[in-house]
């Protein structure tokens, strides 16, 4: 019989069943190999206090203090009448400030005998306020005695000089998670090596479960150092591989050409563009027509700034695509942006969009759309549409996926910000052609380089940074509205200015604001800031502006809870001018284009990500007059998140953005966007600060799989493939 691997033994088999079930419950770790992989998030020393000071708001932290004082309070209480109930106050120090801990009732004795003034410990808890002034209310704690103790083998687990605090929950404390890790780290020496040994060797990388034992039980700074290297190249080789076999994969499948007829729809509609391309998108378009015209298909993403045209690259590429024969399908996130997109389409396209029309182009084809909230008759003429041929190009949501829909001959996918989309709904459109569809990926969120390596290294990337001529600059300004409520004022009178010189304006609130919004959101969203404030909502704001400073103006609101005909009734009047202000959520993010919208207003902006706030600011400024973006704010000059609406209205280049967005962020919110596990899986992996090494590894398992790409030599690496691509992130793999 087989015996299992050491690193693949069940949790339970080592630290027992009730350990094991927290672990794998809280923290998702299910074997030792998922224990050893879990590293310390940072690292204390012992003869060096942490910063008290520093301590987030209604999050979980571990620090390792001294107690300067305990007082024991008796009070009288409901369940104590008569003054027998018992309130233990410790305040504990780290030489940069101070921290209260209280515990209450019965649970007052043990740490009342332990934490007597002058006692180390770590302490772990959530950070809460309690009449101005941070506390833990009773939190975990473990004494850090000296040598000379009893309980001199503290400080042998907490290894000597350096002590690890791990990723924990309030379920599980760093050090019972440390503790567990002794347990399991003399199975550290069997782990199997992914690195190829001329690679691990040729960059002086130490071996595996060296590593292990350096990140877990470090005794210098030097030893963290060694781990980090190594386990960093790890996960960007491993990631890489992953990456490199999908393209190697790719480009083995068979795909129709797709060249453009030489005098055909593609020529028709460049000789009727009222505007020259930018030089930026002739060569991303040149690109595109190079993938297209070969026999493997194409896998490219366009990122481009807001504003910079994608949409016209990627319409040039569907008229190419039906030259040649073939359909072209474009997928959007929303029922909005579908319409939006097959109006302005249409738009471009003029006489060329009404093929087999009366008055129709010679050269023309017909431009479908299909949603699911279409009249059945539409629907049912859009769906033969498709799939007698008759229609080129269909634009759509999630609906075109279903399996009645049936194509003539699909020849390009366009997915418009693709993050969006999960994996299946992109495969089933793929699905759907003869042979495998070319594939073109849209976002409009500037990703940086490491990060376009990481999250689509399966794609050739095209970026598009330059902005087409007539495009106005936006000015962006952040409002203090708890400091000075008179800027607010101003702020309504600027966009009042802006409806009298005949143009428009958004208002955006990060919630709807009705009966159906979920009370556990609001209510979470609210905990994020410290003085418990509800997010502003669109009903409430719309009112009040209706009622208040815009009373005149005729405002609409627009949010994702509306029927979809009420929505597209919304922004058709919008685009017509009829409404002066749309008080809206952040349905407007992508693809809305209303030239003649100057002016943005967006409350609550803290509660917004970077880039979401970048998104939402390429609205304004899409036509010859000047944009105004207002960011308005009632967090403190000092805060954290005033820092990051300071630097949104600092600059408007959005690769520049999205680098402060990351480095604001934890990495697995950027990479884990609607991503499955393989690409959230980096845990000492900074796509920021690593560059290099992921551009480096990206080239070394190019050759490796170029070499090999089954692997049959690696049997290591196929091991940790194996981990990083468990079922489901494989067909993520597979189908990204």
């Amino acid at each position: 019989m087989d015996l299992v691997p050491a690193l693949e033994e069940p949790l339970k088999k080592v630290l027992g069943p009730a350990t094991a079930k927290v672990m794998a419950e809280h923290l998702g770790l299910h074997s030792v190999g998922d224990l050893l992989h879990h590293y310390p998030r940072r690292y204390e020393e012992r003869g060096q206090l942490t910063h008290l000071a520093d301590l987030p708001m209604d999050e979980h932290v571990t620090v390792v203090a001294q107690v300067a004082d305990a007082r024991l309070h008796t009070f009288a209480s409901a369940k104590a009448p008569r003054g027998k109930g018992q309130r233990l106050e410790v305040t504990i120090t780290d030489g940069s400030g101070r921290l209260q801990l209280v515990f209450f009732g019965n649970g007052v004795h043990k740490p009342h005998k332990d934490l007597l003034p002058g006692t180390r410990a770590l302490f772990a808890g959530k950070v809460s306020l309690f009449n101005r002034r941070l506390q833990l209310a009773h939190p975990a704690y473990e004494l850090l005695r000296g040598a000379d103790d009893e309980a001199a083998e503290t400080v042998e687990t907490w290894a000597g000089a350096l002590i690890p605090i791990y990723p924990a929950t309030a379920k599980l404390e760093s050090w019972k998670i440390g503790k567990a890790i002794q347990t399991v780290l003399p199975s550290a020496q069997e782990a199997v090596d992914p690195l190829p040994e001329s690679l691990r060797e040729g960059r002086g990388l130490v071996p595996l479960p060296e590593a292990l034992l350096k990140i877990h039980r470090p005794h210098t700074k030097a030893d963290i150092a060694d781990a980090h290297a190594r386990l960093k190249w790890d996960e960007a080789f491993v990631l890489q591989v992953a990456l490199a076999r999908r393209r190697h994969a790719d480009a083995q499948l068979p795909a129709v050409p797709r060249k453009p007829a030489p005098d055909g729809l593609l020529s028709a509609f460049d000789d009727r563009l009222p505007f020259t391309l930018t030089d930026g998108q002739q060569k991303v378009s040149k690109e595109i027509f190079d993938d297209l015209a070969t026999d493997h298909p194409m896998h490219r993403l366009l990122q481009g700034e807001v504003g910079s045209g994608k949409t016209m690259v990627a319409l040039r590429a569907m008229l190419a695509v039906v030259d040649a024969g073939g359909q072209a399908a474009m997928l959007a996130p929303t029922e909005v942006l579908a319409q939006q997109h097959h109006r302005s389409i249409v738009e471009m396209m003029g006489e060329l969009a009404e093929g087999g029309m009366l008055g129709g182009s010679e050269h023309g084809t017909k431009v479908v759309l299909l949603t699911g909230s279409m009249g059945t008759a539409a629907r049912r003429q859009a769906m033969l549409d498709l799939v007698t041929g008759e229609a080129g190009i269909v634009i759509g949501t999630h609906a075109l996926i279903e399996d009645k829909v049936q194509f003539h001959d699909l020849g390009l996918v366009v997915v418009d910000e693709q993050h969006r989309f999960g994996v299946e709904q992109r495969d089933a459109l793929r699905g759907k052609g003869k042979q495998p569809p070319h594939l073109l990926v849209m976002t409009a969120t500037p990703i940086p380089r490491t990060v376009a390596m990481t999250v689509f290294g399966d794609l050739e990337t095209s970026v598009l940074d330059q902005l087409p001529a007539g495009r106005s600059p936006i000015a962006s300004h952040v409002v203090p509205a708890a400091d000075k409520p008179h800027f607010l004022a101003r702020a309504w009178e600027r966009v009042r200015e802006e409806v009298e010189n005949g143009h428009q304006a958004y208002v955006v609130c990060p919630r709807i604001g009705d009966e159906e919004d979920d009370p556990k959101k609001a209510r979470k969203s609210a905990e994020d800031e410290a003085e418990k404030r509800p997010p502003l909502a669109v009903l409430d704001i719309a009112d009040q502006l209706a009622k208040g400073p815009l009373s005149g103006l005729r405002v609409e609101v627009l949010h994702g809870r509306m029927h979809p005909d009420d929505k597209d009734a919304v922004m058709r009047r919008f685009a017509a001018g009829e409404t002066h202000v749309l008080v809206a959520t952040t349905v407007i993010e992508v693809g809305v284009n209303v030239p003649n919208a100057t002016a943005m207003v967006i409350m609550d902006a803290d509660r917004f990500g970077v880039s979401q706030l970048h998104q939402l600011r390429g609205r304004v400024g899409r036509g010859s007059a000047a944009g105004l973006c207002l960011l308005v704010s009632e967090m403190p000059e000092a805060s954290p998140a005033r820092q990051r609406l300071n630097a949104v209205a600092s600059t408007l280049d959005g690769f520049e953005l999205s680098r402060i967005d990351l480095e604001q962020r934890r990495e697995g919110d950027v990479l884990g966007q609607a991503q499955s596990g393989a690409r959230t899986s980096l845990r000492v992996l900074a796509v920021i600060e690593d560059e290099e090494i992921i551009a480096e590894a990206r080239q070394e398992a190019t050759a490796v799989v170029e070499a090999d790409a089954e692997l049959t030599g690696l049997p290591g690496l196929r091991t940790a493939l194996d981990a990083l691509l468990d079922e489901e992130r494989e067909q993520y793999l597979e189908k990204g």
